[in-house]
């Protein structure tokens, strides 16, 4: 059964929603919380290792009742179960969405098209552990007998960058295999990383749903090609394996059927971590790190099932964006977390949010007259300290920000600690006080300026605050959190796509540009073949062409 088709500016709350912002759009957080000594219990979520306090946003709990009813009258609960429960609700496309069931119990049931998903699921789960322990042990051997050394991912899109930030968020727990992640079809790229491996000691993952994506299969032909330089084709079979559903291309690029790890259409590739994509992750860190990252993501998807909105960690979390992005007209969020590992988690979550709900289209084929998908940008702190976040403090623009970080460090250096997390909580507190005319003017006091200079020099120093922040504080960074995490922004994704009325899981905004560059491809390869493009464009490949 398709999701149900409504815009959201049409209901009764959203109206509500609008007669409640102008009441409080101008209220400063310092008054918030000076009036309501409850507010940061009020507005605080705590589950398992997690701590979200929502309270430095500009909201009340009024604003979230709002939110939740909102969420109510648009039947976000009906959306849920049948987001779990295996509907066709990528309706585009005529396919269910489940990555959710992939990190699901043996026991668990969940059907498409009769069929129970879940023993399919473990049998794969099963065979990645199986040739997983193979080769950290040493008993999966390359063609010359020589024990595997490194693992070279070869994707791009959501077979690249899941599996890429996680394998560097959790270098901590990583075993003796060196990792490496191929996706550009930049040539540059995959000689930088291939320059210093040995062939013998070198296995390749091919991650491919259908065996067909160019920068993939380019990078793999071209990998193979450098690789069949020092040893034999029948080599293929001990050094490569694929992921992917296409079996018959895998076998004929030379790939062992039993090295061949297959995943279904209903796993989205910018979701497809969880699945056998997921293997590079599992060569990296060990079967049962792997194994505990899917289990962190499940424990989420049993709190975002169960949790009463109002309690609900991704529910709030879309909750507030749907809150800035359409009535504060915000149009980015910044993601910053305070720990280093997760320096790719940004660059991951622009997929994840920007290819999901960057749409124009409604659930009914309309054009919609409403805000949909935000920007997403961020780096870690303290780096990004003393890069953007002049923006963020004095810019212009409200931009709402997510402040991520841990109780321990995982080296356990308490000094290093409390000098970044003193930052991570000093950053929500300024950017939600500012710093007052009078505040500045004190700070002025005994100095040796002039008066007029420092009455010019003033107005610089003024922060106007009340710029909205959400601090989650995680007790640790394990496989087990990370997949919490991960799960807790695919279901704020989720929820935010439901209230746009928006289909989240199909891109066909990407496909326009891939076409054209086949037909370019022709043109450059080919002399005689010649294409009507526009003045622009024919001036650069005409330039190109003449330097190349």
């Amino acid at each position: 059964m398709a999701l149900k088709a409504s815009n959201p500016t049409t209901t009764k709350t959203w109206e509500k929603l609008q007669a409640h912002f102008e009441t409080i759009k101008s209220t400063h957080l310092k008054d918030l919380f000076s009036t309501d000594a409850k507010r940061a219990d009020d507005l605080t979520v705590k589950w398992e290792d997690f701590y979200a306090d929502f309270s430095k946003n500009r909201i009340t709990t009024e604003t979230v009742d709002l939110l939740v009813e909102l969420a109510n009258e648009l039947d976000l609960k009906d959306a849920i179960s049948k987001y779990f429960e295996g509907d066709i609700i990528n309706a585009t496309e005529g396919r269910a969405v489940l990555h959710t069931a992939l990190r699901a119990p043996e026991d668990a049931e969940v059907f498409v098209d009769g069929e129970n998903v879940i023993p399919g699921i473990h049998e794969v789960k099963r065979k990645i552990e199986t040739f997983t322990n193979a080769v950290v042990n040493g008993d999966h051997k390359g063609h010359t007998g020589k024990a595997i050394t490194d693992v070279v991912n070869i994707g791009i899109g959501g077979s690249d960058l899941g599996p890429a930030m996680v394998v560097d968020s959790l270098q901590y727990y990583k075993n003796q295999l060196e990792t490496h992640f191929v996706s550009n079809v930049d040539g540059d790229h995959y000689q930088e990383i291939i320059k210093n491996l040995n062939p013998e000691t070198t296995l390749f993952v091919i991650v491919s749903k259908t065996f067909t994506t160019q920068e993939t299969l380019s990078n793999a032909n071209s990998i193979r090609a450098w690789f069949l330089k020092s040893l034999p084709q029948e080599a293929v079979a001990k050094h490569f394996v694929a992921v992917s559903t296409n079996i018959e291309s895998v076998k004929g690029f030379g790939i062992a059927e039993e090295n061949i790890f297959p995943m279904k259409d209903w796993v989205g590739g910018r979701f497809s971590l969880w699945s056998a994509v997921g293997l590079s992750i599992s060569l990296a860190l060990g079967y049962k790190h792997f194994e505990s990252l899917l289990d962190g993501a499940h424990k989420m998807d049993t709190h975002f099932k169960t949790a009463d909105f109002n309690e609900n960690i991704p529910v709030i979390a879309a909750l507030l964006t749907v809150w800035y992005n359409n009535f504060f007209q915000a149009e980015s969020e910044a993601i910053i977390p305070y720990t280093q590992y997760l320096n790719q988690f940004a660059t991951y979550l622009q997929q994840g949010i920007m290819e999901s709900n960057g749409k124009s289209v409604d659930r009914d084929g309309q054009k919609v007259n409403y805000q949909t998908g935000t920007l997403i940008w961020g780096e870690p702190g303290t780096n990004s300290q003393h890069a953007f976040f002049q923006l963020i403090h004095q810019g212009t623009k409200l931009i709402p920000t997510d402040f991520i970080g841990y109780v321990e460090s995982l080296y356990g250096n308490k000094d290093h600690h409390n000098k970044l997390m003193s930052n991570y909580f000093a950053q929500t507190e300024a950017l939600m006080n500012g710093k007052t005319e009078a505040e500045v003017l004190t700070e002025f006091e005994g100095s040796t300026l002039s008066e007029e200079a420092i009455k010019t020099l003033a107005p610089f120093k003024i922060f106007d605050g009340n710029k909205p922040t959400t601090s989650l504080l995680i007790q640790k960074l394990t496989p087990e959190s990370l997949g919490k995490l991960i799960a807790m922004y695919e279901h704020k994704i989720f929820v935010q796509g439901i209230l746009w009325n928006v289909y989240s899981y199909d891109q066909f905004g990407v496909e326009l540009g891939k076409q054209l560059a086949k037909s370019i491809l022709k043109e450059l390869e080919e002399d005689d073949i010649k294409a009507n493009h526009d003045a622009s464009t024919e001036s650069l490949l005409a330039f190109f062409k003449k330097n190349c």
